[in-house]
C-alpha cells in the first residue's frame, strides 16, 4: 500500500517536472468576424448571399400567397358543393401545402450550398494565413474569441495576443476597422 502511494507521488512529481521543463507555449486569438468584414471579397459574398436569399424568399412568398388564395376559395365554396369536388379541392390544398413545405426545405439547402460554395475558399484562405502567422510569430495555439453565429469562446482576452490584423496584412488587406497592434 505504501509502495503504491510512493509510485503515485513519484509519477506526479515527474509529470510536474516535465511540465515545468517545457517551453512556455504562446496562445493567441484571431477574430474571424472582424477579419471577414475587412476582406474586400466578403462584401461581394454577402451581397450575393443576400440576393440569393431574397430570390428564394420571393418564391416562398409567391407559393404561400397561391396557397392562401386557394384556401380562401375553398372556404368560400357553397355548402351545396358536391363531395367529389370538395375532396378534389382538399387534395389540391394538401398537395400545395406539401409542395410549399418541400420548397422551403429545398430553399434552405440551396442557400446553405451557396453559402458553402462562396465561403469555403475564404475560410481556407484565412485559415492558411492564420497558420502562417502563428508559425512566423511562434504561437502554439490560435483561438477564435467568438463563434461565427454568436457567443464567446474566450471570456477574457489581452489585445496583445490578437493576431487578426497580422492575418489581414498577410492576406494583403490593410486593417482599418480598429487599432493596429505594434507587432
Amino acid at each position: 500500500m505504501i509502495r503504491g502511494k510512493f509510485f503515485v507521488v513519484a509519477a506526479l512529481l515527474l509529470a510536474a517536472h516535465a511540465g515545468y521543463s517545457q517551453e512556455a507555449q504562446k496562445i493567441g486569438y484571431a477574430d474571424w468576424n472582424y477579419m471577414f468584414n475587412a476582406l474586400p471579397e466578403y462584401s461581394k459574398i454577402d451581397t450575393d448571399l443576400k440576393a440569393h436569399g431574397e430570390l428564394l424568399q420571393q418564391q416562398v412568398q409567391a407559393k404561400t400567397q397561391e396557397l392562401e388564395q386557394k384556401v380562401k376559395a375553398f372556404q368560400a365554396l357553397p355548402a351545396t358543393t358536391p363531395d367529389a369536388i370538395v375532396a378534389d379541392k382538399q387534395r389540391e390544398l394538401q398537395q400545395l401545402d406539401q409542395g410549399l413545405r418541400q420548397f422551403n426545405e429545398d430553399a434552405q439547402r440551396s442557400y446553405e450550398a451557396r453559402r458553402k460554395e462562396l465561403m469555403d475558399p475564404v475560410f481556407s484562405k484565412v485559415g492558411k494565413a492564420i497558420e502562417d502567422v502563428a508559425k512566423e510569430h511562434g504561437y502554439a495555439f490560435i483561438l477564435n474569441p467568438r463563434l461565427l453565429g454568436g457567443g464567446d469562446i474566450l471570456l477574457a482576452t489581452d489585445k496583445k495576443f490578437d493576431i487578426s490584423d497580422l492575418v489581414l496584412r498577410k492576406l494583403g488587406v490593410t486593417p482599418t476597422l480598429r487599432a493596429i497592434p505594434n507587432k
